[in-house]
């Protein structure tokens, strides 16, 4: 159940962040998903490694998608 979770947040925390960075993109869904679920890896990664988050907690839906909005610009660069 987990990674289904992680999955629909994933989705979720990606297309908000396509929301907030408007413009052409060059994936569909499915790397809608995969940025937005990297987003929320990297945040939680970042803040256990800043001490926000204990070893065992994972980043919250705000950070998941400030974390797709940065990979999402990062992929919009690689792909330009």
């Amino acid at each position: 159940m987990g990674w289904i979770a992680a999955a629909i947040i994933g989705l979720i925390a990606g297309a908000i962040a396509k929301a907030i960075m408007p413009g052409r993109d060059p994936g569909g869904w499915i790397v809608t998903m995969l940025i937005g679920i990297a987003g929320a890896v990297l945040m939680t990664w970042i803040g256990q490694a800043l001490g926000f988050y204990a070893p065992n907690e994972k980043a919250g839906f705000i950070a998941a998608i400030i974390g797709a909005i940065v990979l999402l610009g990062g992929y919009r660069l690689i792909k330009r």
